[in-house]
């Protein structure tokens, strides 16, 4: 019974720890059983329940505390039913839930990582996108507009249009349009979400994004000719994620 109570308390730990979660109790008639979840949205990312063992496995007697879990990997799921220490989802089976014996079966470090991955299955669209990755973008600049050729010239951190879904840390190539119609720089996004209020006929800008010159590229070196037949990229009129061929290729230039 131990090592039940040290695991319960090592999720609890782990819990407040890295992202501010305390248990909430909230049902009088299973007082031991307590909810992990969001500040924002109130979804549960985890629910500890102490069940009679044979709920969960009928080779095994006495009560045992279980972490409910959901993931968005239904292969990682599956693979994990198949160990010990791991079951579907006791009382929430629906939408991808786990449960993971805390008997000390299942490595602690294993129920973090699993904690963790519950934790951005649920988040909300907004902490979703703050938790994710840095990623790659090709961007689109028309020099009719912005004399972008020079941009750089006098400084290496610009003030540009912030697309929706890009953040801080994220790269992004920039597509100079027609007469150049070539990708010409590589930057990284420094800071974003500021705001701006510009509107014309042509163009609206609400929050501009602060990026920081990396790297140049010839204007001969990824021309739209080359990204239409050897990327299958036909157009770029906003923001849109780098193929991975054509990454790798940018990288190594």
């Amino acid at each position: 019974m131990k090592k039940n109570i040290s695991q319960r308390t090592e999720v609890f730990d782990y819990a407040k720890k890295k992202y501010g979660t305390k248990p909430e109790y909230l049902w009088k008639r299973f007082p031991d059983y307590a909810v992990l979840r969001h500040e924002d949205n109130r979804k549960w990312y985890g629910l500890i329940m102490n069940i009679p063992y044979e709920k969960i496995d009928a080779q095994k007697s006495g009560r045992v505390d279980i972490l409910n879990i959901k993931l968005d990997d239904i292969l990682l799921a599956d693979m994990l039913t198949r160990q010990d220490g791991f079951y579907t989802g006791y009382h929430i089976g629906r939408g991808n839930w786990l449960s993971v014996a805390l008997d000390g079966t299942a490595d602690i470090r294993s129920v973090c990582g699993l904690i963790d991955a519950s934790y951005n299955a649920t988040a909300s669209k907004q902490k979703k996108q703050k938790l994710r990755p840095p990623k790659e973008w090709l961007i689109p600049a028309n020099p009719k507009y912005y004399d972008i050729l020079h941009a750089f010239d006098k400084t290496d951190i610009i003030d540009w249009k912030q697309g929706a879904g890009i953040k801080k840390g994220d790269t992004v190539f920039m597509y100079v349009g027609s007469p150049v119609s070539a990708i010409l720089y590589k930057c990284e996004v420094t800071e974003t979400d500021i705001p701006y209020d510009y509107h014309t006929k042509e163009l609206t800008i609400t929050k501009l994004m602060k990026i920081k010159l990396m790297k140049r590229y010839k204007p001969d070196s990824f021309t739209f000719e080359r990204l239409k037949n050897e990327y299958g990229i036909f157009a770029v009129r906003g923001p849109r994620s780098v193929p991975n061929s054509l990454s790798g290729a940018l990288r190594g230039k």
